[in-house]
């Protein structure tokens, strides 16, 4: 009777590690489908964009090709998991910081643009421009740290 309930247990648990690994596959599917497509569309954006001004069209597909990495770098960090059964840290590292700078270059340049702003929003700009910063390097700070305490050999890819 013992033996019998624990196998019912392992087949199921079984089918729910089957359930996880298509979750995880069709998310990291997702990924790179939605990359595919904002990079299609991004592209698609700066040529009718650019007719109208070089500017908002680089803008946009700079903001665009930013995006398209985070998903790329979210779809990697599945396919590793997939591969090895443990989420590392390293690669949400790289998407904070590639959001963070994809933050710091389009405010810089939609801020370039502007002809008047008040006080107010330019003080808003000059602590989300600092925040991000901020978060930037606290990132790149904690990459080499994470490099640092485990090495080339002892991370899982």
């Amino acid at each position: 009777m013992e033996n019998r309930r624990a196998d019912e247990v392992k087949s199921l648990v079984h089918k729910l590690e089957w359930l996880e690994k298509w979750g995880y596959l069709t998310a990291g599917l997702s990924f790179l489908l939605l990359g595919m497509v904002i990079f299609t569309y991004g592209w698609y954006a700066f040529f009718v964009a650019f007719r109208s001004g070089t500017f908002h069209a680089v803008l946009t597909l700079t903001n665009d090709l930013l995006f398209v990495l985070i998903l790329l770098e979210l779809f990697r960090t599945v396919i590793n998991f997939l591969k090895s059964h443990v989420i590392t840290l390293e690669p949400f590292l790289y998407v904070g910081i590639i959001a963070g700078i994809r933050r710091i270059l389009t405010g810089g340049a939609l801020m370039t643009n502007l002809e008047s702003m008040s006080d107010q929003a330019f003080n808003r700009y000059l602590w989300d421009i600092g925040l991000n910063v901020v978060i930037v390097t606290a990132l790149v700070i904690a990459v080499f740290v994470y490099h640092w305490v485990y090495p080339a050999r002892d991370r899982v890819n």
